[in-house]
């Protein structure tokens, strides 16, 4: 058959509250400066967790430390495009910094209260930054356990 089929871009976030702080990275993309959670693609044979453990410390050089699956989430960019994105978002602590490069195109990972994630809401890489800070804020989060072990 010639039919192809449509895939989403799977991607794996994570979302840290620090002394009322967000960490966030800077980044360029697509010629822009933007804000975006830690995030990136799963890569093939890496579970979620792995993923987003993998995403946060090569994109802020922390080590994340998931707590809860705090929603997934699927984002269109551009209407006129089949693009899609499927985001896992989870919710957790940072560890140690761990020295080493930040990952090509991060600027600086940095924290940023409430009040300057809205002051820069027009440099968000997506809608869903704002959007999954505000979950965060609204809601605790599923256990990990709601994600199969087995088919992880």
């Amino acid at each position: 058959m010639g039919e192809s089929i449509w895939k989403p871009h799977t991607t794996v976030a994570a979302l840290c509250e620090r002394d009322g702080k967000f960490l966030l990275v800077r980044e360029n993309a697509d010629g822009r400066i933007v804000f975006n959670q830690p995030a990136g693609h799963l890569d093939p044979g890496e579970t979620l967790l792995e993923a987003v453990i993998r995403e946060t410390l090569e994109e802020t050089r922390y080590q994340f430390i998931p707590q809860a699956l705090q929603g997934v989430y699927r984002f269109k960019p551009d209407a006129s495009s089949a693009k899609t994105y499927l985001r896992f978002l989870f919710r957790g602590e940072v560890g140690d910094l761990v020295d080493g490069d930040l990952d090509q195109g991060i600027i600086a990972a940095e924290w940023l209260t409430y009040a300057q994630v809205l002051s820069c809401r027009e440099q968000h890489r997506s809608p869903m930054v704002l959007q999954c800070i505000e979950d965060f804020r609204q809601r605790p989060g599923y256990p990990l356990d709601v994600i199969s072990q087995e088919f992880a």
